[in-house]
């Protein structure tokens, strides 16, 4: 595979992250056992500076073979039919395996030992995953069952027909009752783990309103017109109101600090098969009430 270098001063491992689709770690790796061709001259140094114009060769290594098993993981299932199925997802849990994430322990294996059928379009490794959640994001995910269900979900999604919301505990005092935040994101220069305001990345919206107000701390409802990586911990992150528990963007730990409070509490689309409009919603999570009944009781 070949690409042009698009800006001066990158380096070759993160030219061929970004460009390859694969993870940084895997491209440095990659660069120093087998070497990367940078205009035809063979190179092994996973930090060689490239310029403008440079022309890269990379053959991206094979994918590791994932073993995926069935478990018996205890699921909220919300809603389920012959189509999809809605789930709670637990703080905590991740939604699949990744070269980075092999335990057996995934919504995914849960999700095979749950459900009767999963789409097969996401192949072995996500299989009926139509959208994800951060791992400390807890709340509604749908999950298709059949390949044609999938299709229509992830159409809706893209489409932005299909309606996610969420609730997050932010940090500060909101000074708009609502707002906007139109501004595309990007995996972070600085960290590869992070993802960044970037004017060069993808177009990310997210529309948020004043729920209630603690001082210190505001209960925020988002509404995601697009689905970035983080987009929500990253944009609260940008208004200088990162999420509470969130350390990774910025956030407070004092009043919580087992990951980011955000909640996926409502789901409105379509049904796959007939088209009837369906919402669904689910409750805050106990920890996540529990902090803000202390609020209450402190003002």
């Amino acid at each position: 595979m070949i690409c042009t270098v698009d800006r001066e001063n990158r380096r070759l491992d993160v030219f061929i992250s970004d460009s390859f689709g694969i993870s940084r770690s895997c491209a440095k790796n990659a660069i120093e056992k087998d070497g990367a061709k940078v205009n035809g001259v063979l190179r092994f140094k996973s930090g060689f500076e490239l310029k403008g114009g440079d022309v890269v060769e990379f053959e991206p290594p094979e994918p590791q073979t994932l073993e995926v098993n069935a478990e018996n993981i205890p699921l909220d299932i919300v809603y389920q039919d012959d189509c999809f199925a809605v789930i709670n997802k637990p703080q905590g849990m991740v939604v699949h395996q990744a070269s980075s994430y092999r335990k057996n322990d995934t919504l995914v294996n849960a999700l095979l030992f749950a459900l009767d059928n999963l789409s097969s379009i996401n192949g072995v490794i996500r299989p009926g995953i139509v959208h994800r959640l951060d791992k400390d994001t807890s709340g509604l995910i749908v999950v298709a069952k059949n390949d044609e269900a999938h299709k229509s979900l992830a159409s809706q999604i893209e489409k932005k027909t299909a309606r996610r919301i969420y609730v997050g505990l932010c940090d500060g005092n909101f000074k708009q009752d609502s707002g906007v935040v139109d501004a595309p994101i990007a995996r972070s220069r600085k960290d590869r783990k992070k993802m960044a305001i970037d004017q060069n990345g993808r177009r990310a919206v997210t529309r948020y309103t004043v729920m209630e107000r603690f001082g210190k701390y505001t209960l925020v409802r988002f509404e995601l017109e697009t689905g970035r990586t983080h987009q929500i911990r990253v944009h609260a992150a940008s208004l200088h109101h990162p999420v509470v528990g969130d350390a990774v963007y910025g956030g407070s730990v004092a009043l919580y600090d087992k990951g980011q409070l955000l909640h996926a509490v409502k789901l409105v689309l379509k049904h796959p098969r007939t088209g009837e409009e369906m919402e669904f919603e689910c409750p805050l999570p106990d920890y996540f009430q529990d902090v803000l009944n202390k609020l209450k009781k402190s003002l």
